[in-house]
């Protein structure tokens, strides 16, 4: 019975779709026929077999732990739905991800949306669902997520909901320290105190190098430094605030205690395959990698960084300890989703406290954060416990988004990686990069 219905639907769509070339109608209106038609065989389809597929955009499904958990748990609540995970790869997801969904083809129902900038390249492309009827109708209270929604609102409409808040914090190797017989870092350094750690751990000698410190190639790894002390944010049009920090990470540079920034930008070395090579003392960092970390030294991928811990971000003098830098990790619906309404029961799940507690059992810190989940964070089979930091570190004073919400992201991003890169590499001093800076995102935030 089931396949004679299935034929019947099918058959009709294809005679829509026939008509709908055969008619004197525009080109709009045969596209218009033939995607309604498509999508009507496409339930008929799901019907028939008795489970809905939901195509979820995602990268580095090899890296990332939470994923399958997150769709076992979901998919055993709903067993009529089967989530499809697709991998965009992580290096220009969301470049890859704005083509997919101004595009034809895309069929995605859940889309993970990596930064602001993206965010807001999505927002300004009119490609999202606006989610705020969908709230209201599930009652969701967007006062756990502690602000968060209200910094990514646009024009009073909410696109996406976080279900990652991940922050940043200084990663440490403690064998090295152990061998050099140094104390570990502590939960309160000024910036002045970490570079004259990271100095005090560096070995030049060919063949052992140890680096004090590693700089990832974004430019978040520098930059991000001086939006510590709530004063300036890195929309503001003037730079000169980043100075000091783009002095010590080139000074640091210049005296080999940390690798040179071209090298890994010619290379391409990942920040985790960096800090695996058991080489690097401190190496400032996100807490999504806390997860990852647990997983390749729990199954023997990583042998040379198995004794490791974590601590608070280093600060400005006068900034409060604990201050660091926020960045959200969101889903959202793309405005073509094929099953809108399904797509936000998997959304509320996995963004609301059923999925925080799931997160937070493989060591991923959630949007939604509450005693019991900072349990579970630190209480994952592999957290480190017994160091005087790494638990304390979970705690933060002040968190900071990385990039406040405008309309003008993506370009100010543009200009801030350009800049980033040429005072890295040494194609420019500080100074004409600041100045670059100045002037370029100061003409983007006047047009």
């Amino acid at each position: 019975m089931k396949k004679r219905t299935l034929s019947i639907v099918l058959a009709c769509a294809m005679a829509a779709v026939s008509l709908a070339g055969c008619g004197g109608g525009s080109k709009e209106t045969t596209a218009a026929s033939t995607e309604g038609a498509a999508a009507e065989a496409t339930k008929a389809t799901e019907a028939a077999g008795g489970q809905t597929t939901l195509k979820w955009s995602v990268w580095d499904i090899g890296l990332t732990t939470y994923y399958q958990p997150l769709i076992d748990a979901f998919e055993k609540e709903h067993p009529d739905v089967k989530i499809e995970m697709v991998d965009l790869g992580s290096t220009d997801y969301q470049t890859v991800l704005a083509t997919e969904l101004t595009g034809s083809g895309s069929d995605f129902d859940v889309v993970t949306i990596k930064d602001v900038p993206g965010y807001m390249t999505l927002v300004n492309k009119g490609v999202l669902e606006p989610l705020d009827s969908y709230i209201q109708s599930s009652g969701v209270d967007l006062t756990q997520y502690k602000g968060l929604t209200e910094q990514i609102t646009v024009d009073g409409k909410l696109y996406e909901l976080p279900f990652r808040n991940d922050f940043w914090v200084l990663f440490y190797n403690k064998d090295i320290f152990d061998k050099a017989g140094v104390a570990y870092p502590t939960n309160d350094m000024t910036f002045e105190q970490y570079d004259a750690l990271a100095r005090s751990l560096a070995v030049e000698t060919p063949g052992q190098e140890v680096y004090g410190a590693h700089y990832h190639t974004w430019r978040s790894a520098v930059q991000l430094f001086g939006v510590l002390d709530g004063k300036n944010t890195i929309i503001d049009g003037k730079y000169e605030f980043l100075k000091p920090y783009y002095e010590m990470v080139l000074g640091e540079q210049e005296d080999g205690v940390c690798q040179d920034y071209a090298t890994l930008k010619t290379s391409g070395l990942h920040y985790s395959g960096a800090f695996a090579q058991g080489n690097v003392a401190m190496m400032n960092m996100g807490t999504w990698f806390i997860s990852t970390l647990m997983d390749k030294v729990r199954t023997g991928e990583y042998t040379d960084c198995t004794n490791w811990g974590i601590a608070k971000y280093p600060h400005a003098d006068g900034v409060e300890p604990g201050s660091t830098l926020a960045t959200i990790t969101t889903l959202g619906i793309p405005a073509k989703a094929p099953h809108k309404d399904l797509a936000w029961e998997f959304i509320n799940f996995v963004c609301g406290k059923e999925g925080a507690e799931i997160l937070a059992s493989t060591g991923t810190i959630p949007a939604v954060m509450n005693s019991t989940v900072s349990d579970l964070v630190s209480s994952a089979d592999g957290f480190p416990k017994d160091d005087g930091t790494s638990v304390e570190a979970l705690n933060t004073s002040n968190l900071y988004l990385e990039m406040p919400v405008n309309a003008k992201n993506s370009e100010i991003e543009t200009v801030l990686n350009e800049a980033h890169d040429a005072i890295m590499s040494g194609g420019m001093s500080v100074d004409e990069g600041i100045a670059q800076m100045d002037e370029k995102v100061s003409a983007i935030l006047a047009q």
